[in-house]
């Protein structure tokens, strides 16, 4: 009897331990997921960014304000960062923000979302998305919101776009699993003025979590009073490189396009 319990509790033991780890490497069949994106389009994600992404072999996404003078006069270095696996996500057509909110004495009278109807807002998104297109030739991509902003007044106006977006970035930060994400609203941590420990360490809860984490960025070595030193980047990156065991770097539209077929089944 005694021998049939040890048996019993050893294949138990083993069970749990193999369901364990199957359970850690639920990114695709990695421990964690890491996105970086970038926001605005700035030069320095041109000239500075994607060479280093590049060197390391990693794909980033980065969100287009689709009427910048960066990417109307600088479409075919776009073009090619999307055929080296970047991606092209929609930050609008003009970047509008919500006039009314505390701190946003930055916002033009013609750029202030709460002075946009929904109609204007989702012609300007589709816009936005129609300008992508002719530079990288693709359909799935996915949004951002500018300034974090999911409402026109009491509207929340993603819900009239769902169809044309995988996802949407937001701004609020938090580890969750994949059958728990609202792709309308997918969580992401601010970056300004971070460390590469600090970057690492929220890494590593969302790894002991077993989840993913979404990094934004803006200035990466300067260009934007959000800013992140180009030597810590480039830690990040580094840290990034010696993980790639553990961890999957992927795209903004890519990790999407996987939350959904985990929450499909």
């Amino acid at each position: 009897m005694k021998k049939t319990l040890l048996v019993l509790s050893s294949f138990l033991l083993a069970s749990n331990l193999f369901y364990a780890q199957k359970d850690s490497k639920n990114w695709n069949g990695k421990k964690c997921a890491v996105v970086l994106t970038y926001d605005d389009a700035l030069n320095i994600h041109l000239d500075k960014v994607i060479p280093a992404l590049n060197s390391f072999q990693f794909s980033g996404t980065f969100y287009l304000i689709a009427s910048s003078p960066v990417v109307t006069g600088r479409t075919e270095e776009w073009r090619t960062a999307s055929q080296k696996g970047h991606e092209l996500g929609n930050h609008t057509l003009y970047h509008p923000c919500d006039g009314s909110l505390p701190g946003r004495e930055f916002v033009t009278e013609q750029n202030n979302l709460s002075n946009y109807t929904i109609a204007r807002a989702i012609k300007e998104i589709r816009e936005a998305n129609q300008v992508l297109k002719n530079i990288d030739g693709k359909s799935e991509r996915t949004f951002a919101y500018p300034c974090g902003d999911l409402k026109i007044k009491d509207t929340l106006f993603h819900d009239y776009l769902k169809n044309d977006f995988v996802a949407a970035r937001g701004v609020n930060e938090g580890l969750l699993p994949a059958k728990s994400v609202d792709l309308s609203n997918v969580n992401s941590f601010v970056e300004n003025g971070s460390t590469a420990k600090q970057m690492i360490a929220q890494i590593e809860a969302a790894e002991k979590a077993g989840s993913f984490i979404v990094f934004l960025f803006h200035g990466v070595g300067g260009e934007h009073p959000l800013n992140v030193d180009f030597e810590e980047h480039q830690k990040l990156l580094l840290y990034l490189k010696n993980r790639e065991k553990d961890i999957w770097v992927t795209t903004m539209v890519n990790l999407g396009k996987y939350i959904q077929t985990k929450q499909s089944h």
